[in-house]
């Protein structure tokens, strides 16, 4: 009777069953949203890199930014890896790679590759369904901020990451498509280099309206040079949302406060 039910079981959904996979995940960003398509329990270790969703404060980890613990990966038995190639080494991606552990590489460099690849982590999840209404809740959202930010003329913006040397985001950064939602462009936007080292000289010569920056002795530094449009202006800019540092769902909500930042008025 048993194997009876079993068959006939194995016919309404026309195959075996399949067990959820046991992914691991290798950058914080894609823990983020492993989260936030409700797959948290698919999760069988994470990567390390700063503070994890409370959902995840018990799993345990393969290691930190850039040094990835692979006798603790191997030991969880993982059938998926969610992979920012940034966080993980040269020589460990290539140890990985030997591995054939199914992967899923994301490294978003705009809202729409990173909305996409919501979809594309949520289908190797078996959560297609989750993927597909969370990304069209996100081009929703980012839709209303183009249009309530946009400017003829876009704001030109510097964004300091560091100041000794001096650190800035290139074009294919994402922060700059965030600048782009917000009606303002990067003033690097030219580079290619994801950070990009720059001269003061630089900065001065391209003029930005709003020089933005996550440490205010960092943003004083520029009152130096008083003939700087930012600093005639009155804008320079505090970022005190790291959600701009992580490129999962949450950072469309982290531009929206980017955006009420940069243009209150609007």
């Amino acid at each position: 009777m048993r194997q009876l039910w079993l068959a006939v079981l194995l016919l309404v959904i026309g195959g075996p069953l399949l067990a959820a996979p046991r992914v691991v995940s290798l950058a914080p960003s894609l823990s983020e949203i492993v989260v936030e398509l409700d797959s948290a329990d698919l999760l069988v270790g994470v990567l390390d890199a700063g503070e994890r969703p409370a959902e995840l404060n018990n799993l345990p980890s393969v290691g930190r930014y850039g040094q990835l613990d692979m006798e603790r990966l191997l030991s969880l038995k993982p059938d998926l890896l969610l992979l920012w190639p940034g966080s993980v080494g040269p020589a460990q991606r290539e140890q990985l790679e030997r591995l054939n552990i199914p992967t899923y590489i994301a490294e978003p460099h705009h809202f729409e590759q990173l909305t996409a690849q919501i979809e594309g982590i949520a289908a190797q999840l078996g959560r297609s369904e989750r993927g597909v209404s969370l990304a069209t809740d996100l081009r929703r959202r980012l839709a209303e901020l183009r249009q309530r930010y946009r400017r003829d003329e876009p704001l030109r913006v510097f964004y300091q990451v560091w100041d000794r040397p001096l650190y800035t985001v290139g074009g294919g950064q994402i922060i700059s498509d965030a600048l782009d939602v917000c009606g303002a462009r990067n003033v690097f936007a030219d580079l290619t280099l994801p950070a990009p080292q720059v001269s003061v000289e630089a900065v001065l010569q391209r003029n930005p309206e709003v020089i933005l920056a996550s440490d205010q002795a960092q943003l004083d530094a520029w009152k130096a040079w008083p003939q700087v449009a930012a600093v005639v202006r009155a804008q320079l800019l505090l970022v005190t949302d790291k959600g701009l540092e992580r490129p999962s769902g949450q950072m469309v909500e982290a531009t929206a406060k980017l955006c009420q930042l940069i243009a209150p008025d609007r």
